[in-house]
């Protein structure tokens, strides 16, 4: 595999993102290349803090839609300019827990137009984009049992069943809207196999690893 690929993990709440890209990380890195491993909301200390406001606002507090998406476009943007492009120019595979493509599902089914999350996600990302993205897809409600015994808390977790289903159908859209770049895998596969077909697809995109 070249250096320098950036790979984004996209998917319902629940769905293994984490898991997966531990797994492929411990590959990768005993393959002898360079992992940096980061996370969406965050991945800097600014872009933290904005993930903590962003997830737990103070109590009875919310952002409005519109409000939200400029919170994580911010954090994205510190994000990209402190952590992403800088691994990315030395040759560091970078592979982050969620980017861009989540304002795509989230701010987007909390009715953001697409317009708007179109101008923040140019402003925002720029040249800096996804080599590789996959998306863990399963139905919500089969991932239910997984996000009651991660025991997590915040404004997008509490959100009805529905809001889920919403956000699954969404990626599924962007899915088949950028075939060249992403790719679903089934999340309620057991992790090996999981961790397999991910790496298979990395091989076939990008050479032996």
């Amino acid at each position: 595999m070249a250096a320098g690929r950036f790979l984004t993990f996209e998917g319902g709440e629940g769905s293994g993102k984490s898991t997966l890209i531990r797994g492929l990380q411990e590959l990768l890195a005993a393959r002898g290349h360079d992992v940096v491993v980061t996370r969406e909301p965050g991945g800097t200390p600014l872009a933290e803090a904005a993930r903590a406001l962003v997830l737990t606002p103070p109590v009875d507090e919310d952002w409005s839609p519109v409000a939200q998406a400029l919170l994580v476009n911010a954090a994205r943007r510190d994000h990209i300019e402190r952590l992403i492009a800088p691994a990315l120019e030395p040759g560091a595979c970078v592979v982050s827990d969620r980017c861009a493509d989540s304002a795509r599902g989230f701010q987007g089914e909390r009715r953001v137009d697409d317009h708007v999350l179109d101008t923040l996600e140019t402003l925002t990302v720029g040249d800096t984009r996804p080599d590789l993205t996959f998306i863990l897809d399963a139905d919500p409600a089969e991932l239910q049992q997984r996000r009651t015994d991660r025991g997590i808390s915040d404004v997008f977790e509490n959100k009805p069943l529905s809001f889920h289903q919403g956000i699954r159908a969404r990626f599924l859209h962007l899915a088949g809207q950028n075939r060249d770049r992403c790719v679903i895998i089934d999340a309620l596969s057991p992790i090996e196999a999981v961790k397999t077909a991910a790496l298979s697809v990395i091989e076939t995109r990008f050479g032996a690893v």
